[in-house]
């Protein structure tokens, strides 16, 4: 739970009580604090504020080397849409209802039982996907996507020379598709590693990527260590 309002946060703590497969790993009241226990913990899943000292919610999670489902508890309305174009699972408005939030958690659920049948049914590297973007209907071979960017709520599919868009977020993607070919190099991109034509040190011990495409792709420093040992560099 990240939010500068301890009294918040311990009013959410005693609603989550409620709800056992939740499990509250810690809080933050500030964007320092909240990275260093992000890092440490991995969570799966944020209660974050907004309005928060030193900088927003969104600029925190713009901030990690990871992306967690995210549900947003907040005073304001106004930002209800910067996030879900942040991929948000929901947007809960403070003074929080314990109805309200029965209805987040209930999206959370969902979210996590259909993430556990889709590792057991990731999607093979052979197969094609239909893809409907407005108009256009497109037949895309798995193995020939070679990058894939987050665009909000939608995924940008490159292949051959297409760029449709996928209504799926990235988190979706990363979980779906087989990982001995997919790599999330950051919370915006994620690449196909047949297609990686060279790899070059980067500052802060971190990595660029240069594919056949000629696209250039930095990778995070989490992903970077991840990158190495995944591929033994």
């Amino acid at each position: 739970m990240i939010d500068d309002e301890p009294l918040a946060s311990a009013e959410l703590r005693v609603l989550l009580k409620e709800f056992p497969e939740i499990e509250v790993a810690g809080s933050a009241e500030n964007y320092s604090e909240a990275i260093r226990l992000i890092n440490e913990n991995q969570p799966d899943l944020l209660f974050l504020d907004i309005n928060m000292p030193g900088k927003t919610g969104f600029e925190l999670l713009e901030s990690l080397d990871f992306s967690p489902y995210v549900i947003f508890v907040t005073a304001h309305d106004q930002y209800a849409l910067h996030a879900y174009e942040a991929s948000a699972l929901d947007y809960v408005l403070k003074p929080v209802n314990p109805d309200r939030l029965a209805e987040a958690i209930r999206k959370v659920r969902k979210m996590f039982g259909n993430l556990q049948s889709e590792h057991q049914q990731r999607i093979s590297i052979n197969k094609r996907i239909f893809v409907k973007d407005g108009e256009k209907c497109f037949f895309v071979p798995v193995n020939e996507i070679y990058l894939i960017e987050s665009m909000g709520n939608y995924a940008r599919l490159h292949y051959q020379d297409k760029q449709p868009l996928l209504h799926k977020s990235l988190n979706y993607l990363e979980d779906t598709l087989p990982p001995e070919h997919f790599f999330r190099t950051n919370r915006q991109q994620i690449i196909n590693l047949n297609f990686v034509r060279n790899i070059h040190p980067f500052f802060n011990s971190t990595l660029r990527i240069e594919l056949r495409s000629g696209h250039l792709i930095d990778v995070s420093q989490r992903q970077s260590v991840k990158f190495r040992e995944l591929t033994s560099i």
